[in-house]
């Protein structure tokens, strides 16, 4: 009788899922008695009625390491342990079905979860192996914000993507002697910014670790338009703000979705600047979900394939609780506690910050 293990992808969608759905079924396939299921919409697929999941067979997973986006889908609102239940008239209350959830997986004859996720996939992970789960993690996350990973899939992509937009900004901030803000993801981290401004040539970047001086970001721009340059380019991560400010964001409003909704940041700055005595012409750019769309680059289908390979294996080897991660040019694997336990935030000392700074790009600090 075949083992079967069960997939699924949370939180946001990320450039590299379907590499890590592909391996980890092609990886099953060479046991010989193994049967990869995926559950649809996160853990939503087993608690829904009927239930919506799907065997990933060879056929399948065909190819599609190549295409954004997952083919299981994904919701940043399916946590089984507070989880949105709409009453008969009409008000929603939050329940815990986390232990119905793991009955549900018992009695289908999962060996075990392997969990595609982030942050906040990965702490539900933990609670739930606490709980008794058999459950493997993968992280994913294009904000690079777990810090048991050197690097999480769909990072690589995002970076890729920004830049692109970034080189398209210059040329027409240069035509119109324009100040250029550009908007990129990255939440309470600023890994995209940073790395695209070092990537494209930014005159500034503002990160959500380092917050500015809208002052000192004016001295900057000035400074290269008394050079006569004309033009001038900014990276801002959406979490970026003020010394004394507070982050741009606000309730989303959606039942089950617990997270505040950053963005809008691009259009404060502009407003400081103005504000401030910036006298040239600025436009602004918030790239949003374009980031995480779209093909992954070659990087991130090489390490999702190794994080999907990585967690079968720790299913046969019965390393429940566990993390795959990417340390030291290896891949390996963490406790879930570990890569939930520090938030990965850049560090101010860091050689990338210094770097950044030695080749003149300004933090606003």
């Amino acid at each position: 009788m075949n083992k079967k293990v069960l997939v699924l992808t949370g939180g946001g969608d990320c450039p590299g899922l379907n590499a890590v759905i592909r391996s980890i079924a092609k990886r099953a396939k060479k046991e010989g008695n193994w049967e990869v299921w995926g559950s649809i919409g996160a853990f939503n697929g087993i608690l829904k009625e009927p239930q919506e999941l799907v065997k990933l067979t060879s056929k399948k997973v065909a190819g599609i390491h190549v295409k954004g986006g997952t083919i299981l889908k994904t919701t940043s609102k399916g946590d089984p342990l507070k989880f949105p239940i709409e009453k008969e008239d009409g008000s929603w209350e939050i329940i815990d079905r986390s232990e119905e959830l793991i009955k549900k997986i018992e009695e289908m004859g999962f060996e075990a979860v392997i969990s595609i996720g982030g942050d906040g996939s990965q702490r539900i992970s933990q609670k739930l192996y606490e709980k008794g789960l058999n459950v493997v993690g993968v992280p994913k996350t294009i904000d690079n914000d777990l810090s048991a990973t050197d690097l999480t899939f769909g990072f690589s992509t995002a970076v890729q993507v920004a830049s692109d937009s970034f080189d398209k900004l210059v040329t027409t901030a240069e035509s119109h002697h324009r100040v250029m803000i550009m908007e990129v993801m990255g939440r309470d981290a600023g890994w995209i910014a940073l790395h695209t401004a070092l990537a494209g040539g930014a005159e500034v970047c503002l990160i959500p670790e380092i917050p500015y001086d809208i002052e000192k970001v004016v001295k900057r721009l000035n400074k290269r338009y008394d050079k006569g340059k004309g033009f001038a380019n900014i990276v801002v991560a959406e979490g970026a703000k003020p010394i004394s400010g507070e982050v741009t964001e606000r309730l989303s409003g959606e039942i089950g979705y617990e997270n505040t909704r950053l963005g809008g940041i691009a259009y404060q700055l502009s407003a400081q600047l103005k504000k401030a005595g910036l006298k040239a012409d600025i436009r602004e750019t918030v790239l949003g979900h374009t980031q995480r769309g779209g093909t992954p680059v070659a990087f991130d289908r090489i390490l999702a394939t190794l994080f999907g390979v990585k967690a079968f294996e720790m299913v046969l080897n019965l390393e429940y609780g566990r993390m795959a991660a990417y340390i030291d040019n290896e891949i390996t694997s963490v406790p879930l506690l570990d890569a939930i336990v520090e938030y990965n935030y850049i560090k101010k000392e860091s050689f990338l910050v210094q770097a950044a700074k030695g080749i003149g790009i300004s933090f606003g600090d």
